[in-house]
Parts: C-alpha cells; structure tokens; sequence
C-alpha cells in the first residue's frame, strides 16, 4: 500500500517535474531577450530538476542515494538563481539590451570599459561641497 502510494506520488513529481522543465525549454526558445530567457531557464529548470530528483529520492530503496538526490535539489535552488543572477549583470554591463517591451531598468549606466557604473548626473545646481540649492 505504502509503496503504490509513494509510486503515484513519484509519478506526479515526474510530470511535473518534465513539464516545468518543458516550459524553461519553451521559454528559452520563444521569450524575447537574454534575461528573460535566464529567468525560464533559471527558475522553471530548479523546479522541474528539483521536482525530478525529489521523485527519485521517493522511489530509491538506498540511503546513500535519497541524500545524494536531495543534496541535488538544494544544491540546484541555492545555486542557479545566483548563477543566473550574475550572468544578467555581466550581460548588462558588456551591453546586452533590454528588450524594448520591457517596462522598467533600473541598473545604472555602466561603462563597458571599465565594467563601473557611471554616476548620475547632479540633481541641480551645486554651491559648494556637499550642499545643493
């Protein structure tokens, strides 16, 4: 009885591990631009990997296996949204640009020379050090 039921649920966390997996795939193929193609790749893909290996740690019958694929997981959700996260910034600052639909960058200009943000124009007149009218 136990081990229909850990099968049905194994089987479950496989579909939907394959269809999160499925959707990172889809979404690196049809969104528009380097970063959201990051994000599917990066969130859906720790999922749908997560999912797979949770399914896997359920229906092996060895110890050293179940903590081999559950330190897979942590490793997949601790790791790629960092990694996917560093890969945007150095897309940003070598000068990959936004898509044009999208709404809102908040990174400031980086010169690509020196891979240093520039700063920001002055916000009106300045008198003196440290004080503006």
């Amino acid at each position: 009885m136990i081990a229909d039921i850990s099968t049905i649920i194994a089987s479950l966390l496989i579909l939907a591990g394959s269809a999160f997996a499925a959707v990172a795939a889809l979404g690196i193929l049809r969104l528009p631009d380097i970063y959201t193609r990051m994000h599917a790749a990066s969130k859906a893909g720790s999922v749908g990997s997560a999912m797979l290996l949770i399914a896997l740690a359920i229906t092996a019958d060895e110890t050293p296996v179940v903590l081999r694929a559950l330190a897979a997981v942590a490793f997949f959700l601790l790791t790629a949204p960092i990694s996917a996260h560093l890969l945007a910034k150095a897309s940003y600052s070598v000068g990959y640009r936004m898509w044009e639909g999208s709404v809102l960058d908040e990174m400031p200009p980086v010169d690509p020379t020196l891979g240093v943000a520039k700063a920001p124009p002055p916000q009106g007149p300045v008198t003196s050090v440290g004080e503006s009218q």
